[in-house]
């Protein structure tokens, strides 16, 4: 397993498991990050600090510390 945060540009990832405490679970699950949830990684910032992604049919910018609590697998 990889975290999101390890991911190249233009992969698609599917969702394995929420590592965060619930109060960043909500809200990653109220933006329609969840178990199962197949993401796009879009762009990362010059200094790998945030990256963005597109679940569904919105985009999302990740703190780089936020994106590591989530891991992924390559479909």
């Amino acid at each position: 397993m990889k975290q999101l945060s390890n991911s190249k540009r233009g992969e698609k990832l599917k969702v394995l498991k929420l590592n965060a405490d619930s109060g960043l679970k909500q809200r990653l699950i109220s933006f329609g990050i969840m178990k199962e949830a197949i993401i796009e990684v879009l762009e990362y910032s010059p200094n790998k600090s945030t990256l963005e992604i597109k679940v569904g049919k919105m985009r999302i910018a990740l703190r780089a510390k936020e994106a590591d609590m989530i891991e992924v697998e390559e479909i």
